[in-house]
């Protein structure tokens, strides 16, 4: 396939068989479009034969054996592998992972970014060798899940592996039930994972960690290519990927985004929100709040998400260990204290990230820009904030855009949402000192500010799992277009016209309290 927008690459391939296999995907009977997402294509430089058209469909629907899709040009840029992996579930470390239902197909650059790669991925595609006895296939449900969210976070400006195309498979898959199948594709800038880092440690040892890390440098991380090379450098990556994390972690906290499987097989090392199964957003603001059916610890509940990402980065500085040990006389001690170091300041990072992130949702553009006094007072006003949301059983999304639309007048919707709850009285109390806060800092233009970090629309999870409903009774697809496009303008303060219905939290027989992986 020729084309002068785009190339297409395997680097990842050219690491050798340890790290993935070739491997072919299954045919499905009768694909059918469910979804494609142009704008996406539009943006990778994808040429007409991957955008959607007929051939375009055998290609996203794993009927790479149909003798159009081998006729067609872009044949020879597709090369599909499942990727090996290891990971720590729930804590508990398993050493042979993998794509159990996913195939890596080829690497994009794109002509205006050549220097950043994508990877483009099927989900459900059929068995691999790492499919444990799995079928290796997806029911509807958790393709339109992904498709939905994974697209939303990204319009939320949150870090994310992003929805391609969905297809129908016209067969079924079974569960407890028969459901209708269907595939995702799936873009991320890799899918390189610290779980990646653990396989190649208990399989191949320092020297597949040493080729990992320098392929991850290479394509992730080129600026430390400049700097000093072996241990300083292996140190310098896992500095780069906390940062990652950090960031990625704040952005959660910011709009309110429960994972629900943070797992080191599904942390990716640049720093993306990989693997839509039990995740949720919060209604009713609880800080402890799990959703997730088999996390029945609260392992990976919504306050304990930063600290679980520092453990997960533990791990990765396990891998890297032997690589940044110089055999010098008490090396190995000294080695530990470095990588140790890193480990024990990710909260300082995060809390420093975090603490930006939410500024911006008080109106303050820039934490940075307050004295000790004004950093101490804006602190203050955001834990009592939360706490009283908490306590006043507050929907987290509607009281921040509410506080929103009141940020430079006497009276507004926020106002009026505080009179019915429990502590009233505290909350005049609190939006004096607050607009005091505003004046002081000085802060320009707050409800800018405010409502480019405060959504108004989430992908509420009843509203998720009825769309998922609706298309698996019957095929209708029509709540899923119409959410898509309204989640994909998320800090739209203007009217919503027939929209409005979105910004409401679910009424007590609509709650999802539990949410599923659905593989």
């Amino acid at each position: 396939m020729t084309s002068t927008k785009t190339r297409f690459q395997h680097s990842y391939g050219q690491l050798g068989n340890f790290f993935s296999r070739v491997t072919q995907p299954t045919p499905v009977q009768a694909p059918q479009w469910i979804a494609f997402n142009q704008a996406l294509a539009d943006s990778l430089s994808l040429p007409e034969a991957l955008q959607e058209s007929e051939t375009a469909l055998l290609l996203y629907a794993g009927n790479l054996e149909d003798e159009r899709w081998r006729d067609s040009d872009a044949a020879n840029v597709i090369e599909p592998r499942a990727l090996a992996y290891a990971g720590h579930q729930f804590g508990h470390f398993v050493p042979q992972l993998g794509d159990g239902r996913a195939l890596l197909l080829t690497e994009v650059v794109p002509e205006d970014s050549p220097h950043k790669t994508f990877d483009i991925q099927l989900k459900g595609a059929g068995p691999t060798a790492f499919s444990r006895g799995g079928d290796g296939r997806s029911p509807l449900g958790p393709v339109l899940r992904e498709y939905l969210v994974s697209e939303a976070m990204h319009h939320l400006g949150v870090p994310t592996t992003r929805a391609l195309a969905a297809v129908a498979s016209g067969e079924y898959v079974y569960r407890d039930s028969p459901l209708p199948g269907a595939i995702l594709t799936r873009v991320a800038s890799s899918h390189i994972r610290v779980g990646t880092f653990q396989f190649a440690a208990a399989h191949g040892g320092v020297e597949h960690v040493k080729k990992l890390a320098d392929y991850t440098i290479k394509r992730h991380f080129p600026e430390l290519l400049e700097g000093p090379s072996g241990g300083p450098r292996y140190l310098a990556l896992l500095q780069q990927v906390m940062q990652r994390q950090a960031h990625l972690i704040a952005e959660w906290t910011r709009v309110g985004f429960v994972h629900g499987v943070m797992n080191t097989d599904n942390t990716s090392i640049c720093g993306e929100t990989i693997d839509y199964g039990p995740c949720a957003f919060l209604d009713t603001f609880i800080n402890d709040k799990v959703f997730s059916s088999i996390d029945r610890n609260g392992r990976y509940r919504f306050s304990n998400q930063p600290r679980i990402a520092q453990w997960n980065l533990a791990r990765l500085a396990e891998t890297l260990l032997p690589l940044i040990d110089d055999k010098a006389p008490n090396s190995d001690e000294r080695t530990v204290a470095l990588l140790t170091d890193i480990i024990r300041d990710f909260p300082h990072v995060y809390a420093q990230k975090r603490d930006h992130s939410l500024a911006r949702k008080f109106g303050i553009a820039s934490i940075g820009d307050l004295d000790e006094h004004g950093k101490t007072d804006l602190l203050a006003l955001m834990d009592e904030f939360y706490q009283a949301t908490e306590a006043d059983e507050l929907d987290h999304t509607l009281a921040f855009s509410s506080l929103t639309q009141q940020a430079d007048r006497a009276e507004g919707p926020f106002s009026e949402l505080a009179k019915t709850t429990k502590n009233a009285a505290h909350w005049p109390l609190w939006r004096k000192r607050w607009l005091t806060l505003l004046n002081q800092a000085h802060a320009k233009q707050p409800f800018s500010v405010m409502a480019q970090a405060n959504p108004r629309l989430i992908p509420r999870n009843h509203r998720v799992q009825q769309i998922i409903h609706q298309a698996e009774e019957s095929g209708d697809l029509t709540e899923f277009f119409r959410c898509h496009r309204a989640w994909s303008n998320p800090y739209n303060y203007a009217d919503l016209g027939d929209n409005k219905d979105l910004l409401l939290p679910p009424e007590p027989n609509e709650q999802v309290t539990r949410t599923f992986c659905g593989t």
